[in-house]
């Protein structure tokens, strides 16, 4: 009989969750587009910038996926990203040495990095590596405690662009911070639809997402209330000339948008939940790429005129 399981490339790449890494792109984009507007931008930087950011994102998908397995989080589930322990592609000793591997690459970078900009990249980065590891492992889970949205509008949004264009600049800015938020609303909208989609399977181990929290109507007001404030906060920015004007291409999803808020807002359909799922975390990434796209229209337009 054939052997019928992926190959080892395809089970890591199956465990690293490629389409939640759009997470990683957008808030680096937009410090990318941030650091050209305010001249420094910096390649090298960036791209080790990029690439430690990535590698510890997949850790957290590793050890979401080692603890989420050993806590009986993903017996009852029946779709979802990664899996590859419940599904028998990889074993719990692999993931884990993975994950280890992986925090251990991207905070050397890190370090590297620090010896090139200033103290506060020490403080984010130390933030968080706690933040990757204590989401789903340690005596306080994130996750499991209703945090995990939070820590990911706060992580993987305006603290993601501050630190990346610190690292450019090397000196501190509130505007990565404020320009981050759009992002970080986006990023939670991602989580919370993950976990309005495994709701009944958390709550039937007592892994109390904010979901479970909410209850299954205020998660879905609540993924309402995160797509609507990102493209909300674009135009306050925009008006506010935090933002150029070319940033409101991101409207252009508004028609993707909706659809998902009536999906999220009528269906209960597992597999029509996990499609939706997905296209969350697309519509993140398409967000903001015409996000950076049209920052880069901008600034184009600003050198044409000189």
């Amino acid at each position: 009989m054939p052997d019928t399981r992926p190959s080892r490339f395809n089970a890591w790449y199956r465990a690293a969750r490629p389409r939640t890494l759009t997470a990683t792109y957008v808030p680096l984009g937009v410090a990318a587009a941030l650091a050209i507007q305010n001249g420094v931008f910096d390649l090298l930087r960036f791209a080790l910038s990029l690439i430690a950011a990535l590698l510890l994102q997949v850790a957290a998908n590793l050890i979401n996926e080692y603890f989420d397995y050993r806590r009986g989080a993903e017996e009852l589930k029946q779709a979802g990203q990664g899996m590859v322990i419940k599904h028998g592609v990889m074993t719990p000793r692999e993931v884990l040495i993975g994950a280890v591997v992986t925090v251990a690459a991207g905070s050397l970078i890190g370090l590297f990095l620090l010896t090139q900009s200033g103290p506060l990249l020490l403080w984010i980065g130390l933030a968080g590596v706690l933040v990757v590891v204590s989401y789903t492992a340690g005596p306080f889970p994130l996750a499991y405690k209703g945090l995990g949205e939070i820590a990911v509008f706060i992580f993987m949004g305006p603290v993601m662009v501050l630190g990346a264009y610190y690292v450019m600049a090397r000196q501190f800015s509130a505007v990565p911070l404020v320009v981050g938020i759009p992002i970080g609303f986006m990023v939670a909208a991602i989580m919370l639809a993950n976990n309005i989609r495994d709701l009944a399977a958390d709550r039937a181990v007592k892994k109390n997402t904010l979901a479970v929290r909410l209850g299954d109507t205020g998660a879905r007001q609540l993924y309402f209330v995160l797509v609507v404030a990102a493209y909300m906060t674009v135009g306050a920015f925009v008006v506010s000339e935090l933002m150029p004007i070319t940033t409101l291409a991101v409207l252009l999803t508004v028609p993707e948008a909706r659809r998902l808020v009536y999906i999220f807002g009528t269906s209960r359909n597992q597999q029509t939940l996990h499609q939706a799922m997905g296209r969350t975390a697309r519509l993140h990434g398409v967000f903001g790429f015409w996000m950076v796209i049209g920052w880069g229209a901008w600034l184009a337009f600003q050198l044409i005129q000189r």
